[in-house]
């Protein structure tokens, strides 16, 4: 049997390299934009496509996982990443890049969702905390590195070399993951995929992606999006109750540790992921400092947020996973209260002070959440639940950023919100649009801490007590 520890090491590996793509492009997308020749609004989607090749493909990807083994096509994400990336790094246009950015996705996916498939089953038996606390310290260093580690190495050898660096990394872990992991379950190959209901959540999931990041929501366009994602979603739900072998079983959301979990993600998700954005359009815009400037000013929450992460995971192993998700999400609640305090002129004080209390708040939170989750469900259901946990975090990262545009377009309207983030400041002669957007910035945080209140109720009701198979939970088998 092969040692937990070096299952952590591949799988931190795999989810970090996955988490950087992610966020990648995002300093350097004017390069690749200029140097392509392409415009805005099709480069954008060099972000997006990833990401939504990331999130529709989780859940179907985790099923498939449960029936014919998370080390087989974790492992296959690997190759899939490298190769990908290598076609990335030569790619001639913007529409081979965004068809092979779209591949890497895919990727990304595979490794994503099997790997903390792969942990739970490596540590259920002891230091589940620990193990998912530092594959969460993955994740926001991967995200944290690609804004960074991007611009200087564009600056030094290219766009090019963004990608390149990948490939070796990548075929070195698909092999290394090939002869370090083991299958620990007996897999189910003889059930069948559920090909039709895949192809349904596929098509919802993307449908609400689209709807979200393709303007207002009270928009025709994006509106006719989100009700046609809930049509199809309920569809969904419907063929799911009656299938033998259902993509996504729902009698896991019978689950009452994993339901209040994931909506408790859900809620946090929705106002955390925005943070970054109303704090630094604050900075740039009212504060007028660059976009260096900002993005130094928002270390502090993610250095605490690394840090603290996985200690909580293995704190969550010695005294439960509710007290802490509670208490973490009850002071990122705190923390927004603070940062809502902001008003026209800058007070580093409040700033820091609500950074580092955020950053300790959601670090209390998301890695006992995590193995919370993971360890309420059966040992044959972790690749799926995996799936579903890693979707409702990316659709609440999707939902964030146009929760808060809707918060503050109660008080200035949204064209004079893109106006000014386009041209990285407010009309000086007018005092009246400096004092609008800064009211609209703190009524989104403390929208944002509400919820983050509701999420901490909900946490609250989970039952303690990890569960660990079908057969410890009754109500499952009816």
């Amino acid at each position: 049997m092969e040692n937990k520890w070096s299952v952590l090491t591949v799988t931190t590996i795999g989810i970090f390299m996955a988490s950087l793509d992610a966020s990648l492009l995002v300093v350097g997308l004017p390069v690749v934009i200029s140097e392509l020749g392409a415009d805005l609004a099709t480069g954008s989607w060099l972000i997006t496509v990833y990401r939504l090749a990331l999130t529709i493909l989780l859940v179907p990807i985790g099923r498939l996982g449960d029936m014919y083994g998370r080390v087989k096509l974790y492992s296959l994400g690997y190759f899939i990443f490298a190769i990908s990336s290598l076609l990335c790094a030569l790619s001639l246009d913007i529409y081979q890049l965004l068809i092979f950015r779209l591949i890497q996705g895919v990727g990304g996916a595979f490794m994503f969702v099997n790997s903390m498939a792969i942990v739970t089953d490596a540590f259920a038996e002891r230091g589940l905390g620990l193990g998912i606390g530092v594959n969460q310290v993955a994740i926001n260093a991967g995200t944290i590195l690609g804004y960074t580690l991007s611009g200087v190495i564009i600056s030094l050898y290219g766009w090019r070399t963004l990608f390149l660096i990948n490939v070796p990394i990548g075929i070195f872990g698909g092999i290394w993951a090939r002869l370090r992991l083991k299958e620990r379950n007996v897999y189910k190959k003889m059930e069948q995929f559920d090909f039709t209901g895949a192809v349904i959540f596929s098509i919802s999931l993307t449908l609400l992606m689209l709807g979200l990041t393709s303007g207002a929501i009270t928009s025709l366009i994006p509106l006719s999006l989100v009700i046609a994602s809930l049509a199809l979603l309920t569809i969904f739900i419907i063929i799911e109750k009656d299938r033998v072998h259902p993509m996504l079983d729902l009698k896991l959301f019978k689950i009452k540790t994993f339901t209040a979990g994931n909506i408790s993600n859900l809620l946090n998700g929705i106002s955390f992921a925005s943070l970054a954005f109303l704090i630094s359009t604050y900075l740039e815009i009212i504060a007028g400092e660059s976009p260096i400037q900002a993005g130094l000013s928002l270390i502090p929450i993610d250095l605490t947020l690394i840090l603290v992460g996985p200690v909580s995971g293995w704190l969550s192993d010695k005294i439960g996973a509710r007290i802490l998700s509670t208490t973490g999400l009850v002071i990122t609640s705190i923390a927004l209260i603070i940062l809502s305090n902001l008003s026209i002129s800058l007070n580093y004080d409040i700033l820091l002070l609500g950074l580092v209390l955020g950053g300790l708040g959601v670090g209390l939170f998301r890695s006992p959440n995590a193995s919370s989750v993971m360890g309420s469900v059966p040992s044959e259901k972790r690749g799926v639940a995996a799936g579903v946990r890693s979707t409702i975090i990316n659709t609440s990262i999707a939902l964030s950023i146009p929760f808060s545009i809707a918060i503050i377009s109660t008080t200035i309207p949204s064209s004079e919100i893109s106006s000014m983030i386009n041209n990285r400041r407010v009309g000086i002669e007018s005092i009246t649009e400096v004092t609008e957007l800064v009211q609209g910035i703190k009524n989104a945080l403390v929208a944002s801490a509400i919820l983050n209140i509701i999420a901490a109720v909900i946490s609250y009701l989970r039952e303690e007590k990890r569960r660990v198979g079908y057969s410890k939970i009754p109500h499952l088998a009816e």
